[in-house]
């Protein structure tokens, strides 16, 4: 089982780099980019998990316990058999 998990700042949360971002963007000539928000993308590959339900609760305790800072960052994730 494979599991795709997207970590954001969450709203309200100042985000520096998508500022920076932004910023580059318009300094190239992208003048419509109204704002950016920059996140991270975690690619899980589990072992010995067939059942989806073990997964989803697996996937959901690595990010509160590592991946994702529930303070200031919101989690989703999805799950591929494979």
């Amino acid at each position: 089982m494979k599991a795709r998990i997207i970590i954001t700042l969450k709203r309200g949360v100042l985000d520096p780099q998508g500022k920076a971002v932004k910023g580059a963007l318009t300094n190239l000539g992208f003048d419509q980019v109204k704002d950016v928000r920059v996140g991270k993308v975690v690619d899980v590959e589990l072992d010995g998990v067939e059942d989806r339900a073990q997964a989803q609760i697996l996937v959901e305790d690595m990010c509160k316990k590592l991946l994702a800072n529930p303070v200031i960052e919101d989690f989703s994730y999805t799950l591929e058999e494979g």
